[in-house]
């Protein structure tokens, strides 16, 4: 039984630092999302900007 409990203590820990590792490294899609966002809201920002400008 003691054997079953470290077995599954060491595959949680395992597959914790999997996903610790995953999230640690930023990949191509991440980076690109990233830009997307940043280049939609430098569009918002404009078209807001331009929206005021008109009602002047």
């Amino acid at each position: 039984m003691k054997l079953m409990k470290k077995l599954i203590f060491v595959l949680c820990l395992v597959a914790f630092m999997s996903v610790a590792y995953g999230c640690e490294k930023e990949g191509s899609a991440e980076k690109a999302g990233k830009k997307m966002d940043q280049a939609i809201d430098k569009a918002g920002d404009t078209l807001k900007e331009l929206g005021e400008k008109i009602k002047e």
